[in-house]
């Protein structure tokens, strides 16, 4: 046979503790959910951001194969072309009023240096209106096109200016 135990029932003084405490702990989370305040972008600023994904070209022109060296492999291997896989990293260059303030180049992703290159990078800059010129490169070979965009832009306070580049869609977006 079991015996169950009474259940304990709270006490006025219980209840009023434990509501104190929850009141407490109410204010205390108030607080510093307000307190410091914080500021991401120092005041008369807005925010100059690139953010991208793109696979670069492929580094090495395909070589196609001869009739002889088809005949000798698979059925399922014989592709006409011989590529590699490996891709250039992208190259960003980004100008605000004839001041460099990034050029880099930012790698393909994978062990094969196969996948797309991600970039992103941001800065303050002052409120006002700036020349903004971006350079892409996509293909590390001599003489390859380079994507190119100019534009004045008015950057106000907390403003964030996104600069992508998407080369299938018209190259660099400034928005």
């Amino acid at each position: 046979m079991t015996e169950t135990l009474p259940k304990q029932r709270l006490g006025p003084l219980q209840w009023t503790g434990q509501i104190v405490l929850y009141a407490l702990f109410a204010a205390f989370v108030g607080y510093f959910a307000s307190q410091p305040p914080v500021s991401l972008l120092p005041p008369g600023h807005g925010l100059l951001r690139l953010s991208f994904s793109h696979p670069g070209k492929f580094a090495t022109d395909c070589r196609q194969r001869t009739a002889e060296e088809l005949a000798k492999m698979p059925p399922q291997m014989r592709a006409a072309q011989d590529c590699q896989r490996t891709r250039s990293p992208v190259q960003a260059r980004v100008e605000v009023d004839d001041k460099i303030l990034i050029d880099r180049s930012f790698r393909p992703a994978g062990l094969a240096q196969d996948g797309a290159a991600s970039g992103y990078w941001r800065t303050p800059i002052a409120a006002g209106t700036h020349r903004l010129r971006v350079h892409f490169k996509d293909d590390l070979r001599p003489g390859a096109p380079t994507f190119e965009r100019s534009a004045e832009v008015t950057v106000r306070e907390g403003q964030i200016v996104l600069i992508d580049f998407k080369a299938d869609q018209g190259g660099i977006s400034i928005r």
